[in-house]
């Protein structure tokens, strides 16, 4: 059996247990790799090397999403988020249309840094409770924060045009000016599917409620465990007198964040270490308040460290590389003068089969290579295959920043899968088609 076929099937099991639910997320990308490794002819002792070899590419991640969701969890327990919350839904006195806009425009600003692991968590925790009070679906914050985020990562310091860039040998700047055209019509088209799911979404909470306002009115407990006690709970902890305090030390944190003066686990982790006696007198309460958010916290961290093993394997085994060359080399001939496209249009699935990496470096060059053979420029290629692909970054199971958002909203991948893919890579296709019929492609 060839690495590349072993690699596939590897990768559509992962992918089908993800989307199942049937299995936790931890042994779909521990149990199959590992397998899919041993099937190529690899050791277990070789299997211990490729996990190293991943777990280096996700730790900061995991340490990152450790102390981030502990710190956001205070933040949300002392009641930073309460007065900006209650004057959204003042501000757009239930209309759900102005809520989705307005978390597309949120978002397009806050990924302005280039990192989706920033981006949600700018956006993730000051949205997700608005969503919770109109009863508006969390899947559609998660679909329209990925989608704006998506789009504005056509940005030069983002990671797949530097990548491309580097593949192209060109300077970034000057691959990616004619991609702001493709960027504007994006944003315009992701606002046109905020008013079009704002819609959807205010009929099926109409039909389910009764109306918006009764919608509105409901308390959701945020766990399962007396609706009374947790209200009583939130009161007791929530700090008014030193909002502000909170406001300046969150914003100082995510400053530090985007700054990149250090690494972003050690900001959080100096932020929930100011945090707590800022808040929190006694020992015990600190304690109390770590405890309540480290299940969340650890949980969503060990699926990210068993994502760097699928990732591990399926790199140190070549078993990306292997894909990305038999997908290009298996087309048929006569396609070939439009196989940037195709490749294109089939770049959100491939986002999910392939990494970053593997797409743009291993990818890139081969598709690159068939095309020019038919005289299609490499500039072209490359705006088709990242116009294609891009908008589904934060969709991809191998995406580490999307485990992040999973674990900031409390949401499934598979159900992020199910409710997202069809749209973003609907608007995938669009802009592709779109970069053809303006001559960018």
């Amino acid at each position: 059996m060839s690495l590349s076929l072993i690699g596939i099937i590897t990768i559509i099991i992962i992918v089908a247990l993800l989307i199942s639910g049937k299995v936790s997320p931890i042994v779909a990308m521990v149990i199959p790799p590992i397998i899919g490794a041993m099937l190529a002819g690899y050791s277990f002792a070789e299997v211990g090397g490729f996990f190293e070899s991943g777990i280096s590419s996700v730790i900061n991640v995991a340490v990152m999403f450790m102390f981030a969701i502990i710190f956001f969890g205070i933040l949300q327990d002392v009641g930073l988020f309460d007065p900006l919350i209650n004057k959204l839904v003042s501000f757009s006195n239930g209309n759900i249309i102005a809520v989705t806009v307005g978390t597309v425009l949120v978002a397009t600003v806050a990924h302005l840094d280039g990192s989706g692991a920033s981006t949600f968590l700018l956006t993730i925790p000051a949205l997700l409770p608005l969503y919770k009070r109109l009863k508006m679906n969390p899947y559609l914050l998660l679909l329209l924060i990925a989608g704006s985020a998506g789009i504005v990562n056509m940005i030069p310091w983002a990671g797949p045009l530097g990548r491309t860039a580097s593949v192209l040998e060109m300077d970034v700047t000057e691959l990616w000016k004619p991609l702001i055209p493709i960027q504007l019509i994006g944003l315009l088209l992701i606002l046109s599917l905020a008013v079009y799911m704002g819609i959807r979404e205010k009929k099926r909470i109409t039909k389910m409620y009764g109306s918006l306002e009764a919608a509105a009115a409901i308390e959701v407990a945020e766990d399962f465990h007396d609706q009374e006690a947790e209200k009583a709970a939130a009161n007791h902890l929530a700090r008014p007198k030193l909002i502000w305090v909170n406001a300046i030390l969150a914003l100082l944190v995510l400053g530090v964040l985007v700054s990149g003066i250090i690494p972003a686990g050690l900001a959080f982790l100096i932020g929930v270490s100011i945090i707590l006696p800022i808040n929190f007198r006694t020992v015990d309460e600190q304690m109390a308040r770590v405890k309540a958010h480290a299940p969340g916290a650890m949980t969503m961290a060990s699926i990210i460290i068993a994502a760097g093993l699928f990732l591990g394997v399926l790199n140190g085994t070549g078993m990306l590389t292997a894909i990305a060359e038999d997908a290009a080399s298996i087309l048929p001939a006569f396609i070939g003068p439009f196989v940037h496209i195709i490749v294109g249009i089939f770049g959100v699935p491939f986002d999910l089969v392939l990494s970053t990496d593997a797409y743009y470096f291993a990818l890139l060059p081969v598709v690159d290579q068939i095309a020019a053979t038919y005289g299609v420029a490499s500039l072209s290629t490359a705006y088709a295959m990242i116009i294609g692909n891009i908008v589904g970054t934060f969709v991809s199971p191998l995406a580490p920043a999307v485990w992040l958002a999973l674990g900031l909203a409390g949401l499934e991948m598979g159900k992020h899968l199910r409710y997202s893919l069809f749209w973003l890579w609907g608007l995938s296709i669009v802009l592709v088609l779109t970069a053809v019929v303006i001559g960018v492609i």
